[in-house]
């Protein structure tokens, strides 16, 4: 009497497989959001300029502008990658739909 038992994972899912069409829009969002990230470049710099206009605070400022460079730096590499795996996608389903690049030079 047995039973094997069963795992209910809140974040395990079943990886279905997906097509060429489904993994660029994928990759498009993920780089949408990348790029969204790229946003905190410019609170940096303005927690840059809050730290030379308030003295009593500057450590503070200084602290948050250093955390929001390196999301800046981290969002901008993420939307880098994900433009290639974007790319790859895009290339990948032409080829499966038979279109042929043919390069001149």
């Amino acid at each position: 009497m047995e039973e094997e038992k069963k795992h209910h994972h809140l974040f395990h899912h079943e990886k279905k497989e997906q097509t060429p069409e489904e993994q660029f829009k994928q990759h498009k969002s993920h780089e949408h959001l990348g790029e969204l990230g790229l946003s905190c470049s410019a609170y940096a710099l303005h927690e840059k300029h809050k730290s030379k206009k308030d003295p009593e605070n500057a450590h503070k400022h200084k602290i948050e502008e250093e955390i929001a460079a390196a999301v800046a730096v981290g969002a901008g590499g993420y939307a880098f990658h994900e433009h290639h795996e974007k790319k790859d996608a895009k290339k990948q389903g032409e080829e499966e739909h038979g279109k042929k690049h043919h390069h001149l030079f």
